[in-house]
């Protein structure tokens, strides 16, 4: 079994993290994962206070096994979040779109171990210098919200300016992604479009084919000139976005156009008004499992690739 610091870090069976997706990441999927042997996450996003309290004790009534809570701190209410993370004893918080600096000594003071998502060298160790106890260095594959630099070049570069562990994300979605991201130095994964289509994750039947039947150019990265550019699988409101750009659109038109439409696909199935979140691993993505299945057979394949390309080695 392939074994890394994050295993102990985090207290999990398989150095693997689920993604902290809106909208989508809830209860059900982030207990399955947990008890798959990965860590499981709960993406508040802009959900409710109410929302948020009742995901995590219904994830605690699934699984005994350690699960982390996403915080977006794009959110006006990330503070409010945060707050309720400690007052339900979450034991990971993992943090995206923004910096978690002002929070992170709360957090830490009730035992809460604090792992940023990252999108350069520079955040990265701005993020260790607050007392961050990992991060996630994610590429411009992944979907949603991203950076822009790619995993590739992102992870190693990551690696050789930090001291705590490196978790690499993007691009990543099955056992090959894994072998290379810990090649690179990284010491575990985080995948996020590979649970899209588990059998546990709670989105629309529309948007799982919609996964399934992606290709390597399915994508596309709308939103670049608003600071927040997000990867979706092209449609019509894709391509809406695409003319807001044309044109150079006020950021309110943006807002206008998009709000509502991550639930638009995730709720109600819309795949043409609705945001259709995906990395451009979606090409891969062929087969729902559960996420039991999709754990083992991602592990199993990197081990056997790495102790196949060790052996080759020894040979010569």
């Amino acid at each position: 079994m392939i074994y890394t610091v994050i295993n102990e870090l985090l207290n999990i069976d398989y150095p693997i993290i689920q993604g902290g997706m809106a909208g989508i990441a809830d209860a059900t999927l982030a207990a399955a994962v947990s008890n798959a042997g990965g860590l499981g996450v709960i993406g508040a996003g802009y959900a409710s206070e109410e929302w948020i309290r009742g995901e995590i004790r219904k994830t605690r009534l699934l699984t005994k096994k350690p699960f982390a809570l996403n915080i977006m701190l794009l959110n006006p209410e990330a503070e409010m979040v945060g707050k309720v993370a400690m007052e339900e004893g979450i034991e990971v918080i993992i943090t995206g779109a923004g910096s978690p600096g002002k929070y992170i000594s709360s957090w830490k003071s009730k035992g809460i171990k604090v792992i940023p998502v990252i999108p350069s060298v520079s955040i990265a160790q701005r993020m260790e210098k607050m007392g961050a106890d990992a991060v996630i260095a994610e590429g411009g594959e992944a979907g949603g919200h991203i950076g822009e630099m790619n995993t590739m070049a992102l992870i190693p570069q990551v690696v050789d300016s930090v001291t705590v562990p490196v978790i690499a994300a993007g691009g990543i979605g099955d056992g090959r992604g894994v072998a290379a991201a810990l090649m690179l130095g990284a010491t575990g994964v985080q995948l996020g479009t590979r649970f899209l289509v588990a059998l546990e994750c709670n989105i629309s039947r529309a948007y799982k084919e919609k996964i399934l039947q992606a290709k390597d150019t399915s994508t596309m990265v709308t939103g670049r000139p608003t600071g927040h550019p997000v990867r979706v699988i092209k449609n019509q409101l894709a391509r809406e976005f695409q003319r807001l750009e044309k044109i150079n659109a006020l950021p309110e038109e943006y807002e206008r156009l998009g709000k509502g439409s991550l639930s638009r696909a995730v709720r109600e199935g819309d795949m043409e008004k609705g945001s259709i979140m995906a990395g451009q691993i979606a090409g891969l993505v062929g087969k729902e499992q559960s996420c039991e299945e999709m754990i083992k057979e991602i592990f199993y394949e990197a081990e056997k690739i790495i102790t196949e390309k060790i052996s080759l080695l020894k040979e010569k």
